[in-house]
């Protein structure tokens, strides 16, 4: 199973310009990786950045509207409900 996210703002990395992420579900090597940074966050993006296979230093360029969207869209992968929605649902 894979999600793909299109960047409202593309990032661009050593001549790379990522305009489109796609994530794969997270493998135990990824859950590793993360160990080797400090920090909630730096550890969410080092995971994301890994299973998405865009290199860390990129990962962080991607502007916080972009990002919140991606977390809502590929919380399936990560073993999370997709987000509730808001108002009645009956």
């Amino acid at each position: 199973m894979t999600v793909t996210h299109t960047l409202k703002t593309p990032v661009s990395h050593n001549g790379v310009t990522y305009e489109e992420l796609t994530f794969r579900k997270p493998r135990t090597g990824d859950l590793v990786l993360m160990d080797e940074f400090k920090g909630e966050m730096a550890k969410t993006l080092a995971l994301l950045a890994s299973i998405s296979d865009v290199p860390y230093p990129a990962f962080k360029m991607i502007e916080l509207d972009d990002f919140q969207e991606l977390q809502l869209k590929i919380a399936p992968l990560m073993g999370n409900s997709p987000a509730a929605t808001v108002g009645p649902t009956s």
